[in-house]
């Protein structure tokens, strides 16, 4: 006799769900074919656990897999899997009621079971995103027999707010989902899922590492122009991520990261990793060996893939990697997330926090041992990320000191290598306590700067940092190990405190001074438009003068980069100090203490003001006018 057929209405709340998914949760309707194959891979799951710690232990598993199968006709496609199937009190709570998973039940016995810990990961759900299949569907049939039981049922609808159940003979173990599908229209997103192409594309996207075969039966025409049948696998199943990293070679690791980055070039290091405990999840991560094209554009993205038990989510995860590690390649597969998560979820998940910043210090690991085993390797990945990588000083407060142990920056002590903060702070002179450094736009303009003479003459080392980015770093990092970082082109320098011969006393110093009371604050009012104070220097051995800035004062190069971003800078004024023993600036002395009304001072002093201002790469306020007062003093030398 023929089974009678039951018409039932959906709970309310699935009702509500159904609308929300076809026409709001899923952006992409390609999704729906991920969704169900993800469900199918977890019925298979479902089933090989049971085979080996449940009832149904000794029941066949030798091949498990989902099937594509394609009716153009009928315009039907359908997803089917062996695996653990449904009676039919299951399909009325797990489709007929929202969020009834069944995931929760099997969960509690398996951490009954004494092999819970390696099974865990198996469990996967049949919940939300069975809905999706409306989006592409006028109507949905499912026909599954549960394993160990001899009875099938055939569920459908059409999604609008009741479905037919009932009893079906003669069917095999497992779920099969046939899809009516809507006819395709491209102004509605509606591919045509008839494709063999179109169903390969996204089987390749989401679903090419779940670990069971999605095979799918292709046509073919044979050389004598007979038409086979073949039946094709349609994904790859090679999750190297969720294999033991002594059973990967390194070949098959770089051949993923050249798939994953578009890179031809092979990474520079692999980071393998895998978390157990309340949060489970696996990474695979890359550390290119060159930067690409777009590091430093506002468009660039994160290289973090984010799969949920191999179903691919995302591409570019924002939430798993900071902006400042955005070169990093590689795969996060987390065990406990929806498929569905949306990016603005995961950047407010705890969860989801807690694996940021474990992947960061794995990240920063990977580089300190790189620059401790390898140094002429990570010289090299320094020289392409190390810009990106002092991004993280600002951003990233955290590990700002794994970060710090990482700079590495050119120095007066080498002038082809590199040095790190640990080196420089090594190789202090005795009584040295502080870090000086001198920002710039090339290693040329620095060296030459004239507030590097005292400290060359004196033998003190200085970092030389030339990367725009230095400009903003080094005032957020007071110091590094305890020792207090200086811009020796700012605040007061006396190298005299610490230099191994003094040669000037304490009365030098004190008739300096007297000698020139009278014509620093004549200079200080006669330039008072360009600068706040002119002071004697102690860190000029050769040139006549230099323009320093106050301890916290914005330097000029900086003031450019803020002013090219289009950002309205007060201007700063800055000091001038004078050589005390250059003779121009002896002489400038003697003739202020003849005729302080010289109208040729005030010249000397704008040229001493524009020379200094030159000699540092700034920008004169008006060159026409230095130029013609140097003209003139140089004619009147002739």
């Amino acid at each position: 006799m023929p089974s009678s057929v039951e018409t039932l209405e959906f709970q309310a709340e699935t009702r509500q769900l159904l609308r929300l998914v076809i026409h709001s949760i899923y952006s992409n309707k390609d999704i729906f074919l991920r969704e169900l194959i993800s469900n199918a891979s977890d019925a298979l799951d479902k089933l090989r656990l049971e085979s080996l710690t449940g009832s149904l232990a000794g029941v066949d598993i030798s091949d498990l897999h989902i099937s594509l199968e394609v009716d153009r006709g009928a315009r039907t496609l359908t997803v089917r899997d062996n695996g653990i199937g449904m009676t039919r009190d299951d399909l009325v709570e797990l489709i007929g009621t929202i969020a009834k998973s069944g995931t929760a039940g099997l969960l509690e016995k398996i951490k009954e079971s004494k092999d819970a810990a390696t099974t865990e990961s198996l469990i996967g759900q049949f919940g939300v995103g069975f809905y999706s299949a409306f989006m592409v569907a006028d109507q949905v049939t499912v026909h599954t027999r549960r394993a160990g039981t001899d009875s099938g049922t055939q569920w459908e609808s059409d999604g609008e707010g009741s479905y037919t159940i009932q009893a079906a003979d003669d069917l095999p173990v497992g779920t099969s989902v046939t899809l009516h599908l809507k006819p395709a229209d491209s102004e509605d997103g509606l591919a045509d899922y008839l494709s063999e192409s179109k169903i390969r594309q996204i089987v390749k996207r989401y679903s090419d590492f779940i670990r069971w075969p999605i095979r799918m039966a292709t046509d073919r025409t044979d050389a004598d122009g007979e038409a086979t049948s073949d039946l094709d696998t349609l994904n790859s199943m090679k999750a190297l991520w969720a294999r033991p990293r002594s059973e990967v070679t390194e070949h098959e690791y770089n051949e993923f990261y050249q798939q994953i980055s578009h890179d031809w070039l092979p990474p520079a290091e692999t980071i393998h990793m895998r978390a157990e405990g309340t949060f489970e999840y696996e990474a695979l991560l890359f550390i290119p060996s060159q930067a690409p094209f777009d590091l430093y554009s506002r468009e660039s993205k994160s290289g973090v893939q984010l799969y949920v038990k191999r179903v691919f989510i995302m591409d570019d995860c924002e939430a798993l990697m900071p902006n400042y590690l955005r070169f990093v390649k590689g795969v996060v597969d987390a065990h406990d997330l929806s498929l569905n998560v949306s990016r603005e979820l995961l950047q407010h998940d705890r969860q989801i926090q807690g694996v940021r910043r474990r992947l960061v210090k794995k990240v920063l690991g990977a580089l300190k041992d790189m620059q401790a085993k390898d140094a002429e390797r990570y010289t090299k990945v320094w020289a392409q990320f190390g810009q990106a990588l002092k991004e993280g000083l600002l951003e990233d407060t955290d590990n700002s000191e794994a970060l710090l142990e990482l700079v590495s920056a050119a120095s007066t002590h080498d002038p082809e290598k590199t040095t790190t903060l640990r080196e420089y702070v090594g190789r202090m002179k005795d009584g040295q306590d502080t870090i000086y450094y001198l920002t710039g736009e090339t290693r040329a303009m620095v060296e030459n700067s004239p507030h590097m003479e005292a400290f060359a003459a004196k033998g003190y080392e200085v970092l030389i940092l030339t990367d725009p980015i230095d400009e903003v770093w080094v005032d957020q990092v007071p110091a590094f190990d305890g020792h207090p970082m200086q811009s020796i082109a700012k605040g007061q320098v006396d190298l005299d405190d610490t230099a191994d011969d003094e040669t000037e006393t304490d009365a030098d110093k004190v008739q300096r001074e007297q000698d020139f009371a009278a014509l620093l604050p004549w200079l200080t009012t006669t330039l008072s438009d360009h600068v706040k104070q002119v002071r004697l220097s102690s860190r000029l051995t050769t040139s006549a003068a230099c323009i320093v800035g106050d301890a916290h004062d914005v330097t000029p190069t900086l003031e450019k980069m803020y002013r090219a971003m289009g950002q309205q800078m007060p201007t700063v004024k800055r000091i001038l100090e004078l050589n005390p023993t250059h003779p121009l600036i002896t002489a400038l002395r003697t003739a202020h203490h003849a005729d302080a009304e010289a109208p040729a001072l005030k010249e000397t002093a704008e040229l001493i003001y524009g020379s200094a201002l030159l000699a540092e790469g700034g920008d004169l306020p008006d060159p026409a006018r230095f130029t013609r007062l140097l003209t003139d003093h140089l004619t009147r030398t002739l």
